[in-house]
């Protein structure tokens, strides 16, 4: 928001065709300003740990994200209510953070493939995103779209209100410990289990999956968006994921 970055000279700081004037500087806020931040971050990351996967990247900088402005307080959107995912995404990058989250949601190539078999693409459309045919998996192993293993997690539930358990994995890029997940916020209406609630890593490098399950207790609550997030921590880290859910489509 409002950060002062280098502007054209081809065009007038408002963009208005009645406007002459030319500056070699403008106050600008939005994906615009964001973009290129976030892009520094990542360059950072990567010339720390290079050998990281894109998707480790991005990890890191969602899950060590935090929700709270410079004075402790919730974050707000535009109309200055509570921000919500759809406003904030993750939350507001910490730098320093991600260069060592602990834990990250790591994906290679198989994960995205996978994820679009399950979103039915054929085989020559395989062929074309992977170059190489490539053979789907089979129909009683086939992952669900809910389980690309993405940092942060999105449900949406059939009519009749039931949710699905995702599954997701964490690989540690820290040095050994154990994680507890916990709750910080469950979304209204829906009640969320971390299985298992605790990961013991004992090296560098290694991968654990986990299951989040969601109970609904009271499902016009949840009927629109409800949100909420889980965390791991070692008791130094803290990798956050936020939840969106809904009951009905």
């Amino acid at each position: 928001m409002n950060v002062i970055a280098a502007w054209t000279g081809a065009a007038s700081p408002s963009g208005r065709s009645f406007d002459k004037r030319r500056v070699a500087f403008n106050i600008l806020s939005g994906t615009s300003m964001s973009c290129p931040h976030v892009s520094g971050i990542a360059g950072l990351i990567k010339t720390l740990h290079p050998d990281w996967t894109p998707a480790a990247i991005k990890s890191a900088i969602m899950t060590s994200a935090t929700v709270e402005d410079t004075e402790r307080n919730p974050i707000l959107n535009s109309s200055l209510l509570p921000a919500t995912p759809f406003s904030m995404g993750a939350g507001h990058v910490f730098p320093s953070r991600s260069l060592d989250p602990g834990l990250v949601y790591d994906m290679g190539p198989t994960d995205y493939l996978n994820f679009l078999c399950a979103l039915g693409y054929n085989a020559s459309a395989m062929e074309v995103f992977n170059e190489a045919p490539y053979r789907c998996p089979a129909a009683a192993a086939a992952a669900s779209l809910h389980d690309l293993n993405y940092p942060s997690i999105t449900v949406l539930g059939l009519p009749g209100g039931g949710l699905p358990t995702v599954r997701r994995r964490v690989k540690n890029v820290g040095d050994p410990g154990t994680y507890t997940a916990a709750v910080v916020r469950e979304p209204e209406g829906v009640q969320v289990v971390v299985t298992p609630s605790t990961l013991l890593f004992k090296a560098e490098g290694e991968e654990k999956e986990f299951e989040v399950s969601f109970v609904v207790r009271n499902p016009a609550a949840a009927r629109d968006y409800a949100f909420g997030a889980i965390l791991w921590s070692d008791g130094v880290h803290k990798v956050r994921s936020p939840l969106v859910v809904k009951t009905q489509e």
